[in-house]
């Protein structure tokens, strides 16, 4: 295990699987529901991001406790935020579900081929931009007022770990889990 900024420790995809075939490792993973239901290391509990905190992480005697996401950021900033909680035990898995799969090691899930929230929140956020940004250098100055609006949504989601367009989109009818993701998720995040 190595140390990475702010005290958060890093364990490798090698050792994980090590700990986990041991019995000596949980892994929480900290992305959304509908990511969590296409793709995930197998035993895997769900917690999103936003319901991260001290209580809400399991902790068993003698077994470590690993934090994941994609690619390591959301799970730096759940390890972060439980530091910050006073948490001392926190690791996370360095490099994320990527890093894992790079590893050669398998996964579950079943891949929707749909595009995560997260994913079109970029999407709609960076199409805005741009559009409005070539607008206002076009077309009218005023449209840039738009594309200031969207780096103020994207600031307040930041600081607030609030997105509202992203609760917009998790209410479009393509973004509604199946059944059994919602009885998983209900399950996972008791």
């Amino acid at each position: 295990m190595s140390s990475s900024v702010c005290g958060v420790k890093n364990v490798g995809p090698e050792q994980l699987r090590e700990w986990l075939d041991q019995g000596k490792a949980t892994v929480v993973d900290v992305r959304e529901p509908d990511e969590f239901g296409s793709d995930r290391i197998d035993g895997a509990r769900l917690l999103p991001l936003v319901h991260v905190c001290r209580e809400s992480v399991p902790v068993e005697p003698g077994v470590v406790t690993v934090l994941s996401c994609r690619s390591g950021g959301r799970s730096n900033m759940a390890a972060e935020r439980l530091i910050a909680e006073g948490a001392s035990d926190v690791v996370q898995l360095d490099g994320g579900l990527s890093a894992w799969k790079d590893a050669g090691f398998p996964t579950v899930g079943q891949p929707t081929g749909a595009i995560s929230v997260m994913r079109q929140v970029q999407i709609v956020v960076g199409g805005g931009v741009l559009l409005t940004v070539l607008l206002g250098a076009f077309v009218w100055p005023w449209w840039l007022a738009i594309a200031g609006f969207f780096g103020a949504g994207l600031l307040f989601a930041g600081l607030t770990g609030t997105c509202g367009l992203a609760m917009i989109l998790k209410k479009m009818p393509w973004n509604r889990p199946a059944r059994d993701s919602r009885a998983q998720h209900a399950e996972c995040c008791k």
